[in-house]
């Protein structure tokens, strides 16, 4: 049986509309004289990240932890801080062509919501990025209290976009995130880059 056309479109962040030059992290870790990779090593253990990321510790705190597992790489507290301070202030860039379909898309009248795992400091991120009227739902995990690819997420999510979910094609560069909307009952797309747009054009079909 086909399935019914999608009405809103759920969208991820990071790795679809917004991108980070890891040219910036590579810059601060020779600076500091750090090995290749570890500020995202330190940052991404998922022991440090799922609490950030559920809202159980702010964003503050968790840049906190990553300083002070930094800190016996580069020999003080002072120098620890210092480089996550300097990592933290690049926000990323947003993709502008993928700012451009999701405008063409809600100008058509498709329900357009960001689910994304973010810290609480995503409502400044979007801020800073121009992006805080662009979308009807902002759906984050920290403010939730759950992450994807949990089902209570997409549930969530579905109910802020008063969309049911069937009726929601949900798109992310996160194999493991496409397969927990997929159980969640919605439509979903594993991102690819820029040529996945005229698939995404075709399947929403406004």
């Amino acid at each position: 049986m086909a399935r019914e056309r999608a009405t809103a479109l759920l969208v991820d962040f990071d790795g679809v509309l917004r991108r980070w030059d890891p040219a910036v992290a590579a810059g601060v870790e020779r600076e500091y004289g750090l090995s290749e990779g570890v500020l995202g090593e330190i940052a991404m253990q998922w022991g440090r990240l799922q609490p950030v990321l559920t809202g159980r510790v702010s964003h503050a705190e968790w840049v906190t932890s990553v300083a002070e597992a930094l800190t016996e790489s580069v020999g003080s507290p002072e120098r620890a801080r210092a480089a996550v301070e300097q990592w933290q202030r690049y926000r990323g860039e947003v993709d502008p062509e993928v700012l451009a379909f999701i405008r063409e898309v809600r100008a058509a009248g498709v329900r357009l919501g960001l689910g994304t795992n973010a810290t609480d400091l995503l409502d400044a991120d979007l801020a800073a990025l121009g992006l805080t009227d662009e979308f009807d739902a902002v759906v984050n995990s920290s403010a939730i209290g759950v992450h994807k690819p949990a089902k209570e997420y997409f549930q969530a999510a579905c109910a802020a976009l008063e969309t049911p979910p069937a009726r929601v094609l949900f798109v992310d560069d996160e194999d493991w995130a496409v397969r927990g909307a997929r159980a969640a009952g919605l439509s979903a797309h594993r991102w690819s880059g820029l040529a996945d747009l005229r698939y995404l054009r075709a399947a929403l079909a406004y």
